[in-house]
């Protein structure tokens, strides 16, 4: 029987450990597919605090567990694939058919960046191809990019792209967004913002030289293909909370992002949301590490209400 089981090792859940481990709780961090989270896919990290020189998100990541199993957290690599919050202990089924009972949990699972899903997109995240601009747009000074969507998040990373960028193309599959009207207008007014309506990418160049050199996009009326020479490829198709394993367990909004109420508590006593799966709006590391504070701080408050 665990004391405290923390799910998701990105920024929100290596906090949360850390906080706890060093509260001697020894809680357990199921790690999920992709240990550290997001962040490992991010070559520098300009932005988090106490580095003034970057740090790459790989080693940003590493040295979070360190932290985090110094005050004596758990690892334990394996993806939850259903869980029973109904009663107490709460029961977490793993990907190897095992169980893990638990007292607390926060989950600190993320949100995944939608993506298409092309060959030549996967291959270069990280290398040119992002899902944020606000994390990745200062490595673009001064060349072009373009941006993916046609929602308020593509005209939110257009916009914010422009600070740094020489020019921003949105790419976008119909012949009007689907963002808001007063987000359209700042987008169509700015001059360093030019727009390919009825367009799909159908390759980005070029995984070869492992960097962005371009994309290919295809005109979906007339079926004409044309090449765009940019540095940067920003996907702004929405992100997807990983709760799907929480569907009946805990109260969600329409996309499936936890609900919390006070603090970081969710609709169901002693269970905590940290980070991109509560946070729909800032999805930053930094933010994401604040929330996996207050998760911990919560949890320990749970547990010694349990006299744990």
């Amino acid at each position: 029987m665990e004391r405290l089981v923390i799910l998701g090792s990105g920024p929100a859940g290596y906090t949360a450990a850390i906080y706890a481990a060093r509260a001697n709780v020894e809680p357990l961090v199921v790690e999920g597919p992709q240990p550290g989270g997001q962040l490992t896919t991010t070559t520098e990290v300009e932005n988090f605090p106490g580095f003034p020189k970057g740090v790459d998100g790989f080693e940003l990541m590493h040295l979070m567990r360190q932290q985090a199993e110094r005050f004596g957290a758990r690892m334990l690599m394996g993806v939850v694939v259903s869980a029973d919050l109904s009663g107490h202990p709460f029961r977490l089924r793993m990907d190897n058919g095992s169980e893990v009972l638990t007292k607390a949990l926060i989950v600190a699972t993320g949100a995944s960046a939608k993506y298409l899903g092309l060959p030549s997109e996967q291959a270069l995240i990280g290398h040119g191809v992002s899902a944020c601009a606000t994390c990745d747009g200062a490595f673009f000074r001064g060349v072009p990019v373009c941006v993916v969507g046609g929602g308020d998040t593509a005209m939110e990373e257009a916009l914010f792209l422009t600070r740094h960028a020489s020019e921003v193309i949105i790419i976008h599959r119909r012949d009007r967004f689907r963002a808001s009207p007063i987000m359209q207008q700042r987008v169509l007014a700015n001059p360093k913002i030019r727009v390919k309506w009825n367009s799909v990418v159908e390759e980005v160049h070029d995984p070869a030289q492992q960097r962005v050199t371009g994309v290919t996009i295809r005109n979906v009326v007339n079926g004409e293909r044309e090449r765009l020479d940019v540095a940067g490829y920003f996907c702004a198709i929405g992100h997807q909370p990983n709760t799907g394993f929480l569907r009946g367990q805990l109260e969600m909004d329409e996309q499936g992002y936890v609900r919390v109420t006070v603090g970081t508590q969710t609709s169901r006593a002693g269970v905590f949301a940290a980070g991109d799966v509560m946070d729909r709006v800032y999805r930053q590391a930094i933010t994401a590490a604040g929330t996996g504070c207050m998760a911990a701080l919560d949890a320990l408050r749970y547990l010694e209400s349990l006299g744990e």
